[in-house]
């Protein structure tokens, strides 16, 4: 039987015909697209390791690989070959309206069974089904008690799994006669269709060799990133244009193969064209630091000797928070980027405010340590709608700062890069955003195995890396696994070491396959260490590292009221004419409140004010604004005070006389004294003032006990004691017995909720690379239950991104006015352009409010989480009042009043 190239496998957006038909790419067409780009993946992308992965997995030559690989990719979409998608209501259709395939049902051999349209199997899970088969018979490794654990199925459910999630083992009573159970992949013509498609693929990409490796973890990670990779470009819609047949090809041997070499000319460009070839890591300058001892010297003499022995793997920072940790971060970072020959960094912080703030330093640091052309993205929840758009708005922020605004610069993608997209962002040579972004890579979300594969490139660095709580760290965990099993260079920072952070080391020691003797990060500060990804082993170094800024934390607290102990505190800044202050409230609300009692009260005093809830463009331009001003060398001359909340609390490179804040954790307010000046940095707590609703009712209450009405602390000596002595199950024995009763209902209620969070992330997150046995279908199980509210509650408070428009579809007020823009022909707004103005709010603030969007907006996927507030005028201010809230936007912010 010839080859049919009416069976289509590309319609949307190719236009129609001078007869008002549908234009249609032949089945045949997009498989060889697909595979052509595979070529080019594997050739010119994928890291030397990434393919060694593979090869060491299959057990057959590179060469055979590469041929291999563009085989299975282009077998991606044979499962179209089926009733229920080419007849599929929604399909290509002629100048009647009429399905094109219609005629296809009427000829001899395309009949099918009743309810064969009906087949709800989708066309990646009948690829699944259909391959395990032919694979077995084409003399593929194969077992009938355990599919799984043999090639043939592991290929199957790999390229079943190319639409962002894989299906369960599909055993061998089912996948030798797959129409039995699914009547939709229909018999007769259909099935000598998907074999001549089959035998047509496999010839014209030259994959003669028949592999007897077995399907690892890591090549399974490597070949699904690289087969949906392909897939994603080789369905460009403008390219695919480009390479349409005319009426009446025939796909005869002679067609295909020439075709063949029309796809491979097109897939080079197509894979230039996505901002991603060309970056490295140069190779690091050799420092020998004689005589110092300073966390950076200390690393920069032993790092790259441990390095070059026994090869990348991962490094632990535990220092105070501070420039000069993350500058050994993002050197050790170097080191293992060449070793690794990386082609890339993600750098991970707790929050996007802080991701904001350290996007400046990630890039200088980018310009000294990447070569070739490389694209830096923010990515976390406010900038993912178009993570081009917001790089861009960034930059604008910055533009009198470090960073330039420039047309063309060269590490901002443009807006309409191939990157600009939620699930290609990842990929991008350099990324700074959210430890949420590496975390979803180990739970069981759509396209969870492609962010394994955007890491599996790269050198990440996660800040803070203790900091997510107890859903956090269990899934960190088993992050570290997985990162270890794909020989992913990490490098952790954390303010101190504790049992958390050696169960990272373990984690990553786990996933390496080393030893299971204890493992224990050093109590002093600073510290790190090394473990290599090849045994697992670990290595301390010989030369511990000394403190740089080593001083004298005075801790003070106040039982005042909170905003008089404020202005009393800053008093003494005004009456000097000097000093910098910053002062923590709970919420923006509160920093709002306080901003403007201030600016009233101290009129010598120069108040700013950025807080969470800012519009994205103006929380960046502040926070660019604070960094000029309030870094060591600022150009501040008179008394400054900063308004603040806890997002400002990792934010690095400022500097403050003195540091005011209300009750919190001692971690955190550890890391906001850290942005003290001077030897004897000062700190102020306010006792009566109120916490954080995100804050932990008992380490706050511990905290406050620990600290009684102050502390002087030894720099960073005493900085793990402290926290050792909040933790200690002593403590209520310091205490009078009725304030020991009250701390024992809080620990035992702390207790339940990280054993309740622990357990439902262990439940939630998927198996370890050791635990899959071969069954790719793990990493994408369905839970009962499991709801997108429960994702939020796993990576952290669920926020809600609200955009307020004024009268008349405006998007700024006053001079600066922005009219919403809308696609000409579809009359739909333009996601990017939002992104600039995006305010982030916990979903508790706005719970039961609808919003003002209309259908139009509803029905686009982008923006379903985007609440759109219509502002209206009130006494010289713009609110918005409904479901029993009042939304109030001014230049200093959005706040949201309960209405009584």
């Amino acid at each position: 039987m010839s080859l049919d190239s009416r069976l289509w496998g590309k319609a949307a957006g190719l236009g129609k015909s001078a007869r008002g038909a549908h234009r249609t790419h032949p089945l045949i067409c997009h498989l060889l697209d697909t595979a052509a780009v595979a070529e080019v993946v594997w050739d010119e992308l994928l890291t030397s390791h990434q393919r060694s992965m593979v090869v060491g997995a299959l057990q057959v030559p590179d060469e055979e690989v590469r041929a291999l690989a563009a085989f299975w990719a282009g077998l991606h979409d044979i499962g179209k070959i089926s009733v229920p998608f080419q007849l599929h209501r929604s399909g290509p259709k002629d100048a009647d309206g009429e399905l094109l395939a219609q005629e296809l049902g009427g000829e001899q051999g395309y009949g099918f069974a009743a309810g064969a349209a009906q087949d709800r199997q989708s066309h990646e899970a009948a690829a699944h089904w259909w391959l395990a088969g032919i694979f077995e018979e084409i003399g593929y490794p194969s077992s009938k008690r355990r599919p799984q654990s043999q090639l043939s199925h592991a290929v199957a459910q790999m390229l079943g799994g190319h639409g962002g999630r894989y299906h369960p083992v599909v055993y061998g009573k089912d996948y030798r006669c797959p129409a039995v159970r699914h009547p939709g992949l229909g018999t007769g013509g259909w099935e000598e269709q998907r074999r001549v498609h089959f035998d047509e693929v496999r010839r014209v990409t030259g994959a003669a060799s028949v592999p007897q490796g077995r399907m690892t973890p890591g090549a399974a990670v490597v070949l699904t990133g690289l087969v949906v990779l392909s897939d994603w470009l080789a369905s460009i819609e403008v390219e695919v244009r480009a390479r349409l047949r005319e009426e009446g090809w025939a796909g005869a041997p002679e067609d295909l193969d020439a075709y063949w070499r029309i796809a491979r000319e097109a897939a080079l460009r197509l894979v230039q064209k996505t901002d991603l070839l060309g970056t490295g890591f140069a190779r690091p300058d050799s420092v020998r630091c004689a005589g110092e001892t300073s966390l950076l010297a200390s690393m920069e003499g032993q790092l790259p000797d441990l390095v070059t022995e026994h090869g990348p793997g991962l490094v632990v920072v535990t220092s105070s928070p501070s420039e000069e940790r993350t500058e050994a971060a993002l050197r050790a970072a170097a080191v293992l980027g060449h070793a690794a020959g990386a082609r890339g960094l993600f750098y991970a912080l707790p929050t996007g405010s802080s991701a904001d703030s350290h996007m400046a330093q990630v890039h200088a640091f980018a310009e000294q340590a990447l070569t070739g052309p490389w694209r830096s993205l923010l990515l976390h929840s406010s900038s993912r709608l178009k993570p081009a758009e917001a790089a861009k708005q960034w930059a604008q922020a910055h533009a009198a700062g470090d960073v330039s605004a420039e047309p063309g610069e060269e590490w901002a993608p443009a807006a309409n890069s191939w990157l600009n997209s939620h699930h290609r962002a990842l990929l991008a040579a350099l990324g700074t955003g959210t430890v949420d972004e590496l975390l979803q890579a180990v739970m069981p979300v759509k396209f969870n195995v492609m962010r394994l594969f955007a890491f599996s490139g790269k050198v990440v660095v996660v800040d803070e890396a203790h900091a997510r709580g107890a859903w956090g760290q269990k899934l960190m965990l088993r992050f570290l696994e997985w990162a270890a099993a794909l020989r992913i260079p990490v490098v952790l920072a954390a303010m101190s070491a504790d049992k958390s952070v050696d169960a990272m080391l373990a984690a990553y020691r786990r996933g390496a396959g080393g030893g299971r003797e204890p493992m224990v990060q050093p109590r002093r500060l600073p510290a790190w260490s090394f473990v290599d990804a090849q045994s697992g082993g670990g290595h301390l170094p010989r030369q511990p590292a000394g403190a740089v800024r080593a001083g004298t934390l005075s801790i003070k607290v106040l039982d005042g009221a909170p905003y008089d102990e404020i202005q009393a505190a800053l008093v003494p800044l005004v009456e000097a004419g000097n000093g910098r202050a910053v002062v923590y409230r709970s919420t923006p609300a509160e920093a709002i409140r306080t901003f403007r009692q201030l600016s009233q009260d101290l009129p010598g005093l120069e108040v700013s004010l950025v807080h969470e809830q800012m519009r994205n463009k103006d929380r960046w331009r502040r926070l660019a604004a604070c960094r000029d001003t309030f870094s060591p060398d600022g150009g501040v001359s008179g008394p400054s005070a900063l308004v603040t909340t806890p997002m400002l609390e990792h934010v690095r490179g400022l500097r403050f006389d003195l540091v005011v804040s209300g009750p919190a954790p001692l971690a955190g307010l550890l890391a906001r004294a850290a942005q003290g000046a001077g030897d004897r940095p000062r700190l102020v707590v306010l006792r009566a003032d109120n916490k954080s609703e995100l804050d932990d009712v008992a380490l706050v209450r511990r905290t406050d006990i620990v600290l009684g009405a102050g502390r002087t602390i030894s720099m960073p000596e005493e900085v793990s004691l402290l926290l050792d002595e909040v933790y200690a199950d002593e403590l209520i024995d310091r205490v009078e017995e009725a304030a020991a009763r009250e701390l024992q209902q809080l620990d035992n209620r702390r207790t339940v909720r990280e054993r309740r969070a622990t357990g439902t992330a262990g439940w939630l997150q998927v198996p370890g690379p050791r635990e899959l046995d071969g069954d790719l279908g793990l990493l994408s199980r369905d839970h009962p239950g499991m709801e997108p509210e429960l994702l939020s509650c796993v990576l952290g408070e669920e926020m809600v991104h609200v955009v307020c428009l004024y009268p008349g579809s405006l998007l700024e007020d006053g001079v600066l006015e922005k009219r919403l823009a809308l696609d000409s022909n579809k009359r739909r707004p333009k996601p990017g352009q939002l992104v600039p103005y995006l305010i982030p709010v916990p979903q508790r603030l706005v719970d039961g409010v609808t919003g003002d969007a209309n259908s139009v907006w509803r029905g686009m996927a982008a923006l379903k989480t985007v609440l759109r507030l219509n502002m209206t005028p009130e006494d010289g201010t713009w609110v918005r009042t409904g479901e029993g809230r009042r939304f109030h936007l001014s230049g200093l912010g959005l706040t949201v009043d309960q209405l009584p």
